[in-house]
């Protein structure tokens, strides 16, 4: 297949939900996670879970890069913006984040230059176009988006621009599902592995995933078709007793990955030996700073960072949410207190949030089957 109506053509999704049908052992109920937040909005989307038999159950992973930006590390963007010749830029999304003293739309509203950006480049570009200001960006994301980071700061380094930092937010994909596989309150059978991250890293890093726990894993595209290609090559690994990763998305991911932009990411950044993530906690080595080879542009170097830890306020159940444990519409406040509007979670704020693509997509048939 060449174009993309192709990938959500209608009987072929048809076919492959008979064959899905025809996988599944009866009596036996399968919970597969689907790892990353685009996939969770396609799945809702095209209404996936409709087609699937009531015993295939999709969870949804740690995968949204906003989502998982704990309140602390909010805070400490928000006193970065509030300095004096500051301008603080940063996606869209993470200007409704809440942090615990508000967003940071809320700080522009209140006087700090805080400026939306599409990319890295636009940081780097308003900083060239204004020597005099100190511009900060801040870099979220997994392995997919840390290489554009990388080479940002590669042409900043190499153009000589001093006045350019990077609050550094990356997190890498592993650390984060070996601690939901060692988690005991999820039983899983099977994952949904992240195409993006995948494009970047390959498939190989998620080896450990069959090899230590026994789990197989399907690395899968974004379109309905995709997505269920990748549910029934799974249940056919179970059926088969095969355990291993296998390849869904090969149009886009190559096994080894991107190793150009591997070997910019290992020549820019270092893990830390820690970061903490929205409702997981600390995870070790599971994010990245800057080298000691970038130092100058590290803007937690430069300027004044808090650094305390904030706890999620009591309400929101974005950790379990992220951990598949429990579905958005079981959080007490999803719906009501928290909407897209007014969030009080990162899950409700992202485009590629859990809560969000519930609310976007499911919330009205949801009611329907509760009433």
């Amino acid at each position: 297949m060449r174009f993309v109506d192709e990938f959500r053509e209608a009987e072929l999704g048809r076919t492959l939900a008979r064959e899905i049908l025809a996988a599944v052992e009866p009596g036996r109920h399968y919970k597969l996670m689907e790892v990353c937040g685009g996939h969770t909005h396609s799945i809702y989307k095209y209404g996936i879970n409709d087609l699937l038999p009531e015993n295939v159950e999709l969870v949804h992973g740690p995968g949204c890069p906003v989502c998982v930006i704990p309140m602390g590390r909010v805070d400490d963007a928000i006193a970065i913006a509030h300095e004096d010749g500051v301008v603080f830029t940063c996606f869209g999304d993470m200007m409704r984040v809440p942090g615990s003293n508000g967003t940071l739309q809320e700080a522009k509203a209140a006087g700090a230059d805080v400026r939306m950006v599409y990319s890295p480049l636009d940081a780097l570009r308003i900083a060239k176009q204004h020597p005099e200001r100190e511009v900060v960006f801040f870099a979220i994301g997994f392995e997919t988006t840390a290489p554009s980071t990388a080479l940002t700061l590669r042409r900043a380094r190499a153009e000589g621009v001093e006045n350019f930092s990077v609050f550094c937010n990356h997190v890498n994909i592993v650390p984060p599902l070996r601690a939901l596989m060692d988690s005991p309150d999820l039983r899983l059978d099977g994952f949904l592995g992240p195409g993006h991250v995948s494009t970047v890293v390959g498939a190989r890093p998620l080896e450990f995933i069959p090899a230590q726990y026994g789990k197989p894993v399907v690395v899968s595209g974004f379109e309905p078709v995709d997505i269920l290609q990748s549910v029934l090559m799974l249940l056919r690994q179970l059926a088969e007793g095969r355990c291993e990763v296998e390849n869904q998305y090969t149009r886009v991911v190559p096994y080894e990955g991107n190793l150009r932009a591997l070997e910019v990411m290992a020549e820019v950044f270092e893990l830390r030996p820690h970061f903490e993530w929205r409702g997981l906690g600390f995870i070790s080595h599971s994010g990245l700073k800057l080298s000691a080879a970038y130092a100058e542009h590290d803007a937690e170097l430069r300027h004044h960072v808090p650094g305390v830890r904030v706890a999620d306020p009591k309400a929101c159940q974005c950790g379990e949410v992220l951990k598949g444990v429990i579905k958005p519409y079981e959080c007490k406040v999803f719906g009501s207190a928290c909407t897209p509007e007014r969030p009080i979670g990162t899950c409700m704020v992202s485009s590629e949030g859990a809560c969000a693509a519930y609310y976007n997509y499911g919330r009205f048939a949801r009611e329907r089957e509760v009433v």
